[in-house]
């Protein structure tokens, strides 16, 4: 069973985070699962408050070395530069700068870096800004998404090629590519799986970062000087029989994480059918060996350990193909006990969890300009 879709080949693996790409606030036009027509509830167990709004498609959250709480806006689905043929109804995928980063700092809100790479079909996108991360003072590092073949970034000249990498971008805004992480889906394809690449998880750490590729199935490390090195690929998933032409489901690696024992932590989302319980969280060691760390989650976009060893795990829905509300899960150190702090979100996408305790979820993420972050107070 292919995992994409008419179109533009995006994977269906990463449909929430892609074809659903960015709806506008008002009308979504494009095919959405229940969470979309679903408003947040109030179940949660600590007060619910939003901190942002306004937001274009954002996805995940991190805070910088002064404090402050970031996240990617993955664009505004404009035509802004080169196109290319998206599907059988003549709409073209179209390149822009309107992928940004926005910062909540002491109570305010401002969109920092603006002029982000982003990919848009139809007026929604597709592609662009995806995770961020800090190595230090002055090295924002970002994610930019593909959901692709590698090879159809050709038609867009230029502009393609900074799609589906690793940027890094300096206090002054201004950006550079560090590494091609769909360029080595192309050359190495570590999963033997067709070729797709969507960078979206990232890890920054002295001297070298770590980034999950969504399309194509693999945890990587890229050197300071940009060469990129296999650390683990995540097999298909089985599933049992089904009344469905589906027979095993993608792993769909989705955020990387330093566990409190200092071993690496990947979650995945799967791919279609999207079953429930599926989704697990991995504890990947030296090596590349990969275990199954705690399972029985439904496509998680991202998690974070809280300060006591425990788990949040956010879930972008909760029934097969996507159906259903949000929301976040805590699992306690011992992975005996678990939490759902919070119900009914509408596609969330980040996740994470502040030096106080609280915990800061990035709702609506497939909404331009309806894009908002909640803090979940401990």
């Amino acid at each position: 069973m292919s995992r994409r879709l008419p179109g533009l080949a995006l994977p269906l693996a990463v449909a929430p985070l892609l074809l659903l790409g960015a709806c506008t606030d008002q009308a979504p036009t494009s095919p959405a699962p229940l969470a979309l027509k679903r408003a947040p509830t109030a179940a949660a167990t600590g007060d619910v408050a939003v901190v942002l709004t306004g937001l274009n498609a954002p996805k995940q959250l991190a805070f910088g070395p002064e404090g402050a709480l970031y996240v990617t806006e993955t664009g505004t689905g404009e035509a802004g530069g080169s196109c290319i043929p998206a599907g059988d109804a003549g709409e073209e995928a179209c390149y822009s700068l309107s992928g940004s980063i926005t910062r909540l700092w002491k109570g305010e809100q401002e969109r920092v870096v603006t002029g982000l790479p982003s990919l848009g079909v139809g007026g929604e996108v597709v592609a662009g800004p995806n995770d961020v991360a800090f190595q230090g003072r002055g090295n924002m590092y970002v994610t930019i998404g593909l959901g692709a073949n590698p090879a159809l970034r050709d038609g867009l000249g230029a502009e393609g090629a900074t799609l589906g990498t690793l940027i890094v971008v300096r206090p002054n805004g201004k950006w550079r590519v560090v590494a091609d992480i769909s360029g080595f889906e192309a050359s190495v394809n570590p999963d033997d799986g067709e070729e797709d690449s969507n960078p979206y998880g990232l890890l920054a750490e002295r001297g070298r970062q770590y980034v999950t590729d969504a399309g194509g199935n693999s945890l990587l490390q890229v050197a300071p000087n940009g060469d990129i090195s296999l650390v683990a690929t995540f097999a298909d998933l089985p599933l049992p029989p089904l009344p469905l032409p589906f027979t095993s489901s993608q792993a769909v690696p989705t955020e990387v994480v330093r566990g409190p024992d200092g071993a690496l932590y990947v979650s995945t989302l799967t791919g279609a059918p999207f079953l429930p319980g599926l989704a697990r969280i991995y504890r990947v060691t030296p090596g590349g060996t990969s275990t199954v760390y705690r399972d029985g989650f439904t496509a998680v976009t991202d998690f974070a350990f809280g300060r006591d060893g425990s788990l949040y795990v956010l879930q972008f829905a909760s029934e097969i193909f996507l159906g259903g509300a949000g929301s976040v899960v805590r699992v306690s150190p011992d992975g005996t006990t678990r939490t759902t702090i919070i119900d009914g979100l509408i596609t969330p996408t980040g996740i994470a969890v502040g030096h106080d305790g609280a915990v800061y979820v990035t709702n609506r993420g497939v909404f331009v300009g309806g894009g908002e972050v909640l803090r979940i107070a401990p």
